[in-house]
């Protein structure tokens, strides 16, 4: 069985399973995410599942924002358990001063998330620009590129 490859940035790491590299998981995605102090795993969300996440070592503060402008912030710390719904966004930033290493898991066959970044670079600047209001300095700065871990 092959592994996927890791996603490594500075600012952490994360290693996906699901049906492509474990074919008897038909019915769990997982992700082992890894975030250096000073990090956050970016603001993104999962178009296809809910999430649950379980934290395995470390200090983090993940901020969830719904619709109509709703948002929450929960701190975790090992043991503890995080759930978000189907679509939601959201953000885990490490908050300690240790390594932050915990799962993302998904009743699903394939593992799939959307990164806000990413997705609002790939956006033509002009509808960005008209509907957000933002000045080419914050559209330049975008990446293309998805980098799952960042700096906070």
């Amino acid at each position: 069985m092959m592994a996927q490859d890791p996603i490594r940035t500075k600012s952490g790491t994360v290693r996906i399973t699901d049906s492509t590299v474990f074919a008897a998981s038909t019915t769990i995605a997982a992700a082992l995410v890894e975030v250096e102090p000073g990090g956050m795993r970016e603001l993104h969300w999962h178009p296809n599942t809910d999430e649950w996440q379980y934290y395995i070592e470390g200090e983090a503060r993940m901020g969830a924002f719904a619709a109509s402008g709703q948002a929450r912030i929960f701190d975790f710390r090992a043991s503890d358990v995080g759930y978000l719904p189907f679509a939601m966004d959201h953000y885990v930033e490490n908050t300690g001063t240790a390594t932050l290493r915990f799962l993302e898991m998904f009743k699903s066959s394939y593992y799939a998330d959307v990164s806000l970044d990413q997705w609002m670079a790939l956006t033509p600047p002009e509808l960005l620009k008209v509907h957000l209001d933002l000045p080419p300095q914050v559209t330049d700065a975008l990446r293309k590129v998805k980098a799952p871990i960042v700096p906070a």
